[in-house]
């Protein structure tokens, strides 16, 4: 197989308040260091609960936000964070609302063309070419391309939005819950859509999500991040089957299935970690009831348990 994405000790931290002098108060760390290679065709999930760290990684594997150290690889190249279009002709983002992703003083057409202008310098008759494939593949109809964002259904929205994404050709597709605003009857039409594209287009997707039926239905691999850790890592049915990390299953527990009574995995006094000021060892184990002194002392890697190809960043893996 070849990687198609090579992220290597990629992490982020944001400098909180400031001293009377200019210094920082503090730091909060959002993405300790990420070590994940992504093959070509793959698709990869991320999940966790809000605030894990899954929408700041993606905005450093688009160049939105620079990391505060590491290196992003495509194909084996590293991208240069100080030219965004280097990232831009590469990886592409999928926004969560359609509608809000849309310039909506701009036609779609302007819209559309952008990408192919300022990352392509593409002339005009190409670049009208471009668009009406582009168009076709999504399954929408060229007399679009003259209205505005505000005329369209959420679905059609979005299917825009994954358009202006391919218009700029690139190879990876960064999904950021693509179809949680949308109808449930739409988001199976945009998930085969998705499906198709990614044979049509030879793409790669890299697709963050807090549905785990959809994530468990579309990826091949799941990454899941706590804290800003990826503490499990394997094929989808390998750790929605038998999870590893007791926080996987956590996870797996609180998501709500047809039949089964709806309530808490947890008490409402369960301590979350403070990111000013976050625990010693492992940051789930308050949360863990398999925690012991070791937890507390050490920091489990992602390759402190392994089974296959599967990994937890845990002292106390789950059975399978």
């Amino acid at each position: 197989m070849t990687a198609a994405l090579k992220l290597t000790d990629l992490k982020k931290t944001f400098a909180v308040g400031k001293s009377l002098f200019g210094a920082a108060k503090g730091h909060v760390h959002a993405v300790h260091p990420v070590n994940i290679t992504v093959e070509k065709g793959e698709t990869l999930g991320i999940v966790g609960e809000s605030g894990c760290g899954k929408s700041t990684l993606a905005r450093m594997l688009v160049g939105l936000l620079p990391p505060t150290g590491g290196t992003v690889e495509i194909d084996g190249q590293a991208l240069d964070n100080a030219d965004p279009a280097v990232f831009g002709k590469r990886i592409q983002y999928v926004f969560q609302d359609p509608i809000s992703s849309l310039n909506p003083r701009k036609t779609i057409r302007q819209i559309m063309e952008a990408p192919l202008k300022r990352l392509h310098g593409m002339p005009k008759a190409e670049r009208q070419k471009r668009i009406a494939e582009i168009f076709d593949s999504v399954n929408l109809r060229e007399e679009f391309l003259d209205r505005y964002p505000h005329e369209f259904s959420g679905g059609q929205a979005q299917r825009i939005g994954i358009a202006r994404a391919l218009a700029a050709q690139a190879s990876i597709l960064i999904l950021d819950e693509p179809v949680s605003a949308l109808d449930v009857s739409v988001q199976a039409q945009v998930l085969n859509l998705l499906a198709d594209l990614k044979t049509e287009f030879d793409l790669t997707y890299l697709f963050i999500s807090h549905d785990l039926a959809v994530v468990e239905a579309v990826c091949d691999r799941i990454a899941v991040l706590y804290f800003g850790s990826v503490v499990e890592l394997g094929r989808a049915e390998d750790i929605f089957r038998a999870p590893r990390h007791p926080y996987t299953k956590l996870l797996a527990d609180s998501a709500p299935v047809v039949g089964r009574e709806l309530k808490a995995p947890e008490g409402r006094e369960t301590e979350l970690p403070d990111p000013l000021n976050p625990p010693s060892g492992c940051a789930f184990r308050k949360r863990c009831p398999r925690a012991t002194e070791k937890c507390a002392e050490e920091v489990p890697t992602l390759e402190t348990a392994t089974f296959g190809t599967q990994q937890a960043a845990c002292f106390h893996p789950l059975e399978g």
